[in-house]
C-alpha cells in the first residue's frame, strides 16, 4: 500500500480549500451584484412579467384667447381596452362588442383572442360615442375595459381654423397651434397597472398601482376673438359677393407684434379635417403665400425715401404724364393719362406709380435693398407656426435700372403676407420691427397660475420716429383724400394703402384681368393699436382694384374692431374728400322737445319711422351727433306732453 506523505495531504487540503473559497467568493460576489447592483432591475423585470398596464391619457391643454375665451378644448370620449386572457367568453364578447362598435365579428374575435396583455381596436375603438359607452358599461364584460379618454373640441367652428390647427386619434397634434406647441399641450400618460397571474388572470390580493396622466398647460393667445368674429364675417362676405380664388386677413397689434386675428378661403372645419382637401388645411395662406405686393409694397419705397431726406412730400413735385422710360421700357401708371402734376404726398395719395420710380432711381439699387432686408422681407419672420414662406427677391447682381423701378412700386419681387403686416407695422409704430407671435402664456390647467409668459421680440429700429410719423400721416391722406378713401371709418383716423398686383401664370407672363388686390389699413393713424392687411385673390364681377374690393372690408375691420376694442371715437384728423357718386354722411340733429310738425326742415336726408302717439317728440335714436348714410331711418318716440317719458 502506497503511503502519502503528510506533506502531500496538506498540500492537497490546501488547495481544496482554496478551491471552496473561489467557488464562494464568485457566489458572494453574483449574489451581491443580483442585490446591490441588478436587483431593482430584475425587480422592475419581474414586476412586469406578473403586471398588466392600461394607459389613461391625458387632458390636452385648452387654447385661449387673450381674454380667456376659449378656442381649443376636450370633450370626453372614452376608449376600449381589451385584455384578452380575462375574457371567459371570446365568441360572445366579441358578438356585443363588434355589434356596438359596428365592426365586422371576425375582426373583433381576433382582438379578444390576440396573444397580447391588451389590445385596442383602432380607430373604431377610440373615442367612442357616448351611446357605444353607455352600451359597454351595462354589459359590463369580464375583461373589456373603459379607458378615460377625450376628443378636441373647437367651440367656434371653422373660425381661426388654420392657426389652431388640428389633432389625430391619439390627440397628437398634427396642424397649426396644435403641432407647434405639441410639446407643452399633450400633457404626460397615467396608467393603472395592476398583477395577474401566468394565465393572465387578475390577482385580486395583490393592490393596483395608478398613476395619474399629467395634463398639458393651457394656452393663452394673443389672438381676441372679437378681433377674429370680424374677420371671418368680412371674409364670408367677400367670398359670397366676389367669388374669388382666394382671401386672407391679418390684424395685429404693431406695438408688439401679436396677432389679434388670422384667417383665409377656402377654410375648413378642424375637427372634420380629413374630409376636405389637404391642399386646403396644409396651406395657411397668410403665411405661406407669396405674391407680388403691388402698390403696398410702396410703403417701403416711402420709408426708404424719408429716411434719407430724398424727398419732401409737401414740398418737391413731380409730373406724371402716364408712364416713365426706363432703359428703353415703358412703365406704365395705373391711370390712363396719369395723374399729371402734383406734390410727391399727391403721388403717394395717387399711388402713382412713375412717381415711386422716380422714388427708387434716387435711392439707388443698395440703399433701396438695404431698406427692403431691414424691414424683413426676403426671409422668414419667425412667426410660431408651422410652413411659413420666405418671399422673393431679386439677387443684387441680377438688379439692374428695369428691376430697380419695379421693385420701387411693387412688382418683379414676391412677399407673404406677414412680412407685409409687420414690415408696415414698422414703419407706423415708430420704426419698430417686431416678430410677429400667436403663443402669449402658458397656464397649469389645474391651479390656472402662469407658468411662462412670452415676451415680444424686438428685432431692430429700422426708420427713426420722425420718419415713421410723415409715414402716418401720408397714409393718413391716402385714406382721406387719395385711393383708400372707401377705408374710411367715420369717427376714427385710419391710414392705409391700396395694393393691385397681377399674377403671374404658368407660363410666366402676367395674366389677364387677375389680380390679388388688397388693402393695408392702420388705426387711430397717430397711435396705431391695430394694423389690418385684407388681400382678395381674382375677385369676379367688379373692377380689379385694392381700393374698389379691399379697402371697404379693411374700413369695416378696423371700424368694429376699435368699437369692440372699446376705442373712443375722435373727432379731429382729417375729413373725408367725396367723389360722385359718394355721398358724405348726414349728421342727426337734436329732435327731442319739438314737435311732430316741425320735423319737415330736418328730415330732407333722412327717413322717420314714429313709436307712441302724440305730438311731442321725448326720445330719439340714433343720438343727436351720430353720422349716418343719407337716406338712414331714425326713430323717434312720441307723446302728448313735452318731456314727458
Amino acid at each position: 500500500m502506497k503511503r502519502v506523505s503528510t506533506v502531500t495531504v496538506r498540500k492537497r487540503l490546501v488547495t481544496v480549500f482554496l478551491i471552496g473559497l473561489v467557488f464562494f467568493a464568485i457566489i458572494d460576489f453574483r449574489l451581491g451584484y443580483v442585490q446591490f447592483i441588478i436587483g431593482d432591475q430584475l425587480v422592475e423585470l419581474a414586476d412586469e412579467s406578473w403586471s398588466r398596464d392600461i394607459k389613461f391619457q391625458p387632458e390636452r391643454g385648452y387654447i385661449l384667447d387673450v381674454n380667456g375665451d376659449v378656442l381649443a378644448e376636450n370633450v370626453t370620449a372614452p376608449s376600449v381596452v381589451i385584455v384578452p386572457r380575462q375574457i371567459k367568453d371570446p365568441e360572445g364578447t366579441a358578438e356585443k362588442l363588434a355589434a356596438i362598435l359596428e365592426i365586422p365579428y371576425d375582426r373583433t374575435l381576433e382582438k379578444v383572442t390576440q396573444n397580447a396583455s391588451s389590445v385596442n381596436i383602432r380607430p373604431e375603438g377610440i373615442k367612442i360615442t357616448d351611446k357605444q359607452e353607455k352600451a359597454i358599461r351595462t354589459l359590463n364584460l369580464a375583461g373589456v375595459y373603459l379607458a378615460k379618454d377625450s376628443k378636441r373640441h373647437y367651440p367656434y367652428g371653422d373660425d381661426l381654423a388654420h392657426v389652431l390647427g388640428f389633432t389625430g386619434i391619439d390627440n397628437q397634434g398634427l396642424m397649426g397651434l396644435e403641432l407647434y406647441y405639441d410639446e407643452m399641450l399633450k400633457g404626460e400618460e397615467g396608467s393603472l397597472s395592476f398583477y395577474s397571474d401566468a394565465k393572465g388572470s387578475r390577482l385580486e390580493q395583490l393592490a393596483d398601482n395608478y398613476t395619474a396622466p399629467k395634463d398639458g398647460l393651457d394656452l393663452k393667445t394673443s389672438i381676441d376673438s372679437r378681433v377674429q368674429t370680424i374677420l371671418e364675417r368680412e371674409l364670408d362676405v367677400a367670398v359670397a359677393k366676389y367669388n374669388p380664388d382666394g382671401a386672407l386677413a391679418i390684424a395685429v397689434n404693431p406695438k408688439t407684434g401679436g396677432v389679434l386675428g388670422m384667417s383665409s378661403r377656402p377654410n375648413f372645419n378642424p375637427e372634420n379635417y380629413q374630409e376636405v382637401n389637404p391642399d386646403i388645411y396644409n396651406r395657411n395662406l397668410p403665411i405661406w403665400s407669396t405674391y407680388e405686393p403691388g402698390s403696398t409694397f410702396k410703403i417701403i419705397t416711402l420709408a426708404a425715401a424719408l429716411e434719407e431726406e430724398i424727398v419732401d412730400l409737401d414740398k418737391d413735385e413731380f409730373h406724371d404724364p402716364g408712364h416713365i422710360e426706363v432703359e428703353g421700357a415703358k412703365l406704365h401708371c395705373w391711370k390712363d393719362g396719369g395723374h399729371g402734376h402734383q406734390t410727391y404726398l399727391e403721388v403717394v395719395q395717387n399711388s402713382c406709380n412713375p412717381g415711386f420710380v422716380h422714388l427708387g432711381q434716387e435711392l439707388g439699387k443698395e440703399k433701396l435693398f438695404t431698406y427692403i432686408e431691414n424691414f424683413g422681407f426676403g426671409k422668414k419672420t419667425g412667426i410660431d407656426l408651422q410652413g411659413e414662406g420666405n418671399g422673393i427677391l431679386f439677387k443684387p447682381e441680377n438688379v439692374g435700372p428695369v428691376e430697380l423701378s419695379t421693385t420701387a412700386f411693387g412688382q418683379g419681387v414676391s412677399v407673404t403676407p406677414i412680412q407685409q403686416v409687420m414690415a408696415v407695422s414698422a414703419a407706423v409704430n415708430g420704426g419698430y420691427l417686431y416678430e410677429p407671435f400667436v403663443a402669449k402664456e402658458w397656464i397649469d390647467s389645474q391651479t390656472k397660475e402662469v407658468v411662462s409668459k412670452v415676451d415680444p421680440v424686438l428685432k431692430d429700429q429700422v426708420i427713426s420716429e420722425s420718419t415713421s410719423k410723415e409715414i402716418r400721416i401720408a397714409l393718413e391722406s391716402v385714406v382721406a383724400q387719395g385711393t383708400g378713401r372707401p377705408a374710411y371709418v367715420d369717427g376714427y383716423r385710419v391710414g392705409g394703402k391700396t395694393g393691385t398686383a397681377q399674377k403671374v401664370g404658368p407660363n410666366g407672363g402676367y395674366m389677364e384681368n387677375n389680380h390679388v388686390v388688397s388693402f393695408i389699413g392702420f388705426a387711430p393713424a397717430d397711435d396705431p393699436g391695430i394694423v389690418v392687411y385684407v388681400a382678395v385673390d381674382n375677385p369676379k364681377g367688379t373692377v380689379q382694384f385694392g381700393g374698389v374690393v379691399a379697402a371697404p372690408i379693411v374700413g369695416n375691420i378696423i371700424g368694429d374692431s376699435l368699437r369692440a376694442l372699446g376705442v373712443e371715437p375722435r373727432t379731429e384728423g382729417l375729413d373725408k374728400e367725396y367723389q360722385w357718386p359718394e355721398e358724405p354722411p348726414v349728421e342727426v340733429p337734436d329732435l327731442t322737445g319739438l314737435k311732430k310738425g316741425d320735423l319737415t326742415q330736418y328730415m330732407t336726408n333722412l327717413s322717420i319711422e314714429t313709436n307712441g302717439e302724440g305730438d311731442y317728440i321725448i326720445d330719439q335714436a340714433p343720438a343727436p351727433g351720430t353720422k349716418v348714410e343719407a337716406g338712414s331711418k331714425i326713430r323717434i318716440y312720441l307723446s302728448n306732453k313735452e318731456g314727458t317719458d
